[in-house]
C-alpha cells in the first residue's frame, strides 16, 4: 500500500472520490467543492497518477489496499465512496473487500465486467512523445495533435505534464506501469467475494457504452441494493460533460 496524495474540503460525513485512468484529483475539484457544502470531501490521486507515489504494481486489489490504508491513516472508519471509470472499479473492489467501511457506494460509468480496450492509441501517442524535445506545453499539444484529434482529450492528457526543477518536462503519471498493467485495468473485478449489500448508485452517460442494459444482471449480482441513473446528454466523462445533472443525482442519492 502507498501513501496517497489528496485534498480535502468541507465538513460532515466523509466522501472519498477516486478519478479514472490518466486522471488526477483535480478533475473532480469543481464538483468536490460543491459536495463539500454537505460532506467532508477527500479527493485522492490513485497510485501511479497525479502526485501519488509510483509503483510497479497497478491492480484493483493493490488500489483497494491503498484506499484502506488511506482511510485508516486518516481515522476514517466509514465513508461514502465515489469512483469514476478505473476509480469506479477500485471503489467496487474496496466495497467487496471492506463492506463495513463503505456507507454508500457510487460508481460512475463503469461496470464490474472486463473491457476489451480502447486506450491503445492514447498510450501509443503518449509513449511516442519525446519529452526531451519539448520546450512548452503548446509544443507538446502540437505533437499530440497528429495522433489525438480531440482537443478535449489532448487537454485532459496534458494536465499530466509537469516540469521538474531542471526545467525538463515529465509525466506526473507512471506511464510505463499503466501500460504494463493495462490488461489488469481492463479486467473484471478481482476474485470471488460476497455481494456488497449496501446502497449503491451506478451513473451512466446516455451517450456512453460503458454500462449497457445487458450489464444490469451483473450489477445486481454484485450489488443487489443498486439503482441506476442515466445522464442522457453525457458521454463517459459525466462529471465534465454534465456536472449540474450529476451533482443533482449525487446529492439526491447521498441525502436520501
Amino acid at each position: 500500500m502507498l501513501e496517497l496524495n489528496y485534498k480535502s474540503f468541507g465538513q460532515g460525513e466523509p466522501l472519498i472520490i477516486l478519478h479514472g485512468l490518466f486522471g488526477t484529483l483535480d478533475n473532480w475539484q469543481t464538483l468536490g467543492k460543491k459536495l463539500a457544502e454537505h460532506f467532508t470531501v477527500y479527493l485522492v490521486d490513485q497510485r501511479n497518477h497525479g502526485r501519488s507515489p509510483h509503483d510497479e504494481a497497478h491492480t484493483y486489489t493493490a488500489m483497494a489496499e491503498d484506499l484502506h490504508h488511506f482511510m485508516e491513516s486518516h481515522w476514517i472508519f466509514k465513508a461514502h465512496i465515489l469512483g469514476h471509470s478505473m476509480g469506479g472499479k477500485t471503489a467496487m473492489a474496496f466495497a467487496q473487500h471492506y463492506p463495513d467501511m463503505v456507507d454508500k457506494l457510487i460508481v460512475v460509468d463503469i461496470a464490474p465486467k472486463a473491457y476489451t480496450g480502447g486506450h491503445e492509441e492514447i498510450f501509443k501517442a503518449l509513449q511516442s512523445l519525446d519529452l526531451s524535445a519539448i520546450d512548452s506545453r503548446g509544443a507538446a499539444e502540437d505533437m499530440l495533435e497528429a495522433q489525438i484529434k480531440s482537443l478535449g482529450i489532448r487537454q485532459f492528457l496534458l494536465k499530466n505534464l509537469t516540469r521538474s526543477k531542471s526545467g525538463a518536462y515529465r509525466w506526473k503519471m507512471n506511464l510505463d506501469a499503466l501500460w504494463n498493467h493495462y490488461a489488469d485495468i481492463l479486467d473484471a473485478l478481482p476474485g470471488q467475494h460476497a455481494p456488497f449489500e449496501g446502497p449503491t448508485l451506478f451513473v451512466r452517460g446516455g451517450r456512453s457504452d460503458y454500462i449497457q442494459d445487458s450489464d444490469l444482471p451483473d450489477l445486481e449480482a454484485h450489488f443487489p441494493n443498486y439503482q441506476l441513473k442515466t445522464i442522457e446528454k453525457a458521454g463517459h466523462w459525466v462529471h465534465a460533460e454534465a456536472p449540474k445533472a450529476l451533482l443533482e443525482a449525487l446529492e439526491s442519492f447521498l441525502e436520501a
